[in-house]
């Protein structure tokens, strides 16, 4: 194999590693109010997921899809936008998959992924 033949492998294998990113919205509204439902941007950068860190937790595995969690506590919401490390893509692999939780103490949780676009966690 020729030095030229490497190069477009290597080239094209960073191509492929481009693909695989998302790029989500990264913010908490108990740090930025702007962070809630309706969500307002214009304060919040985009975050491309393969620049997180590795998480001690979960050795290997990378951030491929966005999430938004909607969580009401004690009558207060708050919402918590950020790269996902684990979840479920939609039936088709591209829309967005919500689980809902119930518990004790006037809590509610709404968990949610994508990965069908750039950004895909502003209004899921």
């Amino acid at each position: 194999m020729s030095n030229w033949d490497l190069l477009k492998i290597i080239f094209i294998l960073s191509l492929c590693q481009e693909a695989l990113s998302i790029k989500c919205w990264v913010c908490r509204s108990d740090a930025d109010p702007k962070c809630a439902d309706p969500f307002d941007n214009s304060t919040v950068p985009i975050t491309d997921c393969k620049q997180e860190p590795d998480l001690p937790h979960l050795p290997g595995v990378r951030p491929t899809m966005c999430r938004k969690i909607r969580q009401k506590v004690n009558g207060e919401w708050r919402y918590f936008r950020s790269c996902a490390y684990l979840g479920e893509p939609g039936i088709e692999g591209d829309e967005r998959f919500c689980l809902m939780r119930t518990g004790t103490y006037n809590i509610f949780m709404e968990y949610c992924t994508c990965n069908s676009k750039d950004g895909c966690n502003s209004a899921i």
